[in-house]
């Protein structure tokens, strides 16, 4: 699965995902809800690329 990295240096790695904020390890990109945040910056997810 795909990393993606926000341009503030945190990087989403699906195998760990963001349980702090509901998103549960395995989750893939394309399953991280739309109105998902960067938990560093709060920058939404159309901020992020592709590692």
């Amino acid at each position: 699965m795909d990393k993606y990295v926000c341009p503030c240096g945190y990087v989403y790695d699906p195998e760990v995902g963001d349980p702090d904020n509901g998103v549960a390890p395995g989750t893939p990109w394309e399953k991280v809800p739309e109105d998902w945040t960067c938990p560093t910056c709060g920058l939404g997810k159309d901020a992020f690329e592709k590692e």
